[in-house]
């Protein structure tokens, strides 16, 4: 496993063609947003679309509710998994055998490329967010407002994009939503969160990295993707949330989800 490569992008990526202004998308179905006024009070649906990338028909909901019980269920699954990573440990250090303890040494030096480590450092800190509400109002009054929609909200891909720039920008480390992004993290959008190893995230979505400042940042400009992003950004139509800061401290934990072995056998 090595952090130097970009998100995987067989996981959960689907990125094909491309939308008004530039800002990629994949081959997504969106409905149409349906618009009722009653009592002066603007209700919002959107029809979810495959691939993930729907129009955040929660905007106006409350997900507190959501998240803190998908949170939870990630979290004991956590501590779980932590237990038996504890137990799996002292059974193989208690094997004396020459092989194990080699192998045992060679897997404690990749943890650190692996993401298994905590690592601190100068980096950067990008928040992307949704537009402002009055945006939708203002979309949603034009003859044909669904393009414009697409472009109000954070996708995916845009998270996506802002990350592998920062590894090509040589992130020694990198973390969403102080998550630890490893190569086999995956990026899905679901319903009106972002998911991210299976725990849902509402907006704002803030992304660090450790590494260079000026490199991570010269990364981040050079990247077409991100580019077609903040330009969004600074277009009064759109207004899409973008922040960037250095930061002369940027934590990354170590990273504490489940590690997937495909297969195992006993060496002859």
């Amino acid at each position: 496993m090595d952090p130097a490569h970009p998100v995987d992008p067989e996981v959960d990526t689907e990125v094909d063609g491309a939308t008004p202004a530039g800002r990629s998308r994949g081959p997504w179905r969106i409905g149409t947003p349906v618009v009722v006024l009653l009592s002066g009070v603007l209700f919002v649906a959107s029809a979810t679309t495959s691939g993930g990338t729907d129009l955040r028909p929660g905007r106006y909901t409350d997900l507190a509710s959501l998240t803190q019980s998908e949170s939870e269920s990630y979290e004991a699954l956590q501590a779980e998994a932590a237990s038996l990573r504890t137990e799996v440990e002292a059974l193989t250090n208690d094997i004396d055998d020459v092989r194990v303890r080699r192998e045992h040494r060679v897997a404690e030096e990749l943890k650190g490329p692996a993401g298994l480590e905590a690592v601190s450092g100068e980096g950067l800190r990008i928040v992307l967010s949704d537009a402002p509400d009055d945006a939708f109002e203002d979309a949603l009054r034009e003859p044909d407002p669904e393009a414009r929609l697409q472009r109000l909200v954070v996708h995916q891909q845009d998270i996506q994009a802002v990350v592998n720039a920062l590894w090509a920008g040589g992130a020694e480390a990198v973390t969403i939503q102080g998550q630890r992004v490893v190569t086999t993290t995956g990026i899905r959008c679901t319903g009106s969160t972002v998911q991210l190893q299976g725990v849902p995230y509402p907006e704002p979505y803030e992304i660090e990295a450790v590494g260079d400042p000026q490199t991570l940042q010269a990364a981040i400009d050079a990247d077409q993707d991100v580019t077609d992003f903040r330009v969004d950004a600074a277009s009064p139509d759109i207004g899409i949330g973008w922040e960037l800061d250095q930061e002369p401290e940027v934590d990354a934990p170590a990273y504490e989800g489940l590690i997937t072995m495909d297969s195992a056998r006993p060496q002859d």
